[in-house]
């Protein structure tokens, strides 16, 4: 099987811990159902470090411009404090054609606000933080919002902040990561 790559979005003040759980079960081949299937990529909007919440700095593989739908697995969009001021808006558009290829798009925490801001969410099973939070970008898709850890609804993943192992599970189930009853073990150790 060739290895497919699943691009992670990074930015100044991404939360870093949201995506932790994808980013070690990705790489790391142990009881997965296809070993080395997948690896995860770094993107971002330029070639400059970026600083985490958590203080790591990381130099990203790659530039979010260059990304190709058709050479990727999927794209995953993590929370920060850079989405509530309106930024990474151009991620919300890659995101938007990675979608219309029919390739997934997982967000968690802010990454959700930023989707609903760019209209992402108006027709689409979704949840976040809260639908309050949601509602203060004016979005149109209050009706699809679901008070869950995280929904997965087509191709499109969203999580609530405070939920990373939810993230987790409903994208290595979207990638099929772990056969279903290493799945479903992972998860239960995790959330039990």
């Amino acid at each position: 099987m060739e290895q497919r790559t699943v691009h992670l979005f990074m930015f100044d003040t991404l939360a870093d811990w949201e995506s932790g759980f994808v980013i070690a079960g990705i790489n790391n081949p142990q009881f997965q159902a296809h070993p080395g299937a997948y690896h995860v990529q770094t993107v971002a909007l330029d070639t400059h470090p970026v600083t985490t919440i958590g203080g790591l700095r990381i130099v990203p593989d790659r530039l979010l411009s260059d990304l190709n739908p058709a050479k990727s697995a999927m794209l995953i969009l993590s929370g920060g404090t850079a989405w509530d001021r309106g930024e990474n808006m151009q991620a919300v558009e890659v995101a938007k054609v990675f979608l219309a290829a029919g390739v997934p798009v997982a967000a968690i925490c802010g990454a959700t606000f930023g989707l609903a801001r760019g209209g992402l969410l108006d027709t689409v099973q979704h949840t976040s933080n809260s639908l309050k939070y949601l509602q203060a970008t004016n979005y149109a898709g209050a009706a699809y919002y679901q008070q869950q850890p995280a929904v997965t609804d087509g191709n499109l993943i969203t999580a609530n902040s405070f939920k990373p192992v939810d993230f987790a599970y409903h994208i290595f189930k979207k990638l099929g990561v772990y056969s279903p009853e290493i799945l479903e073990v992972w998860y239960k150790q995790r959330t039990t």
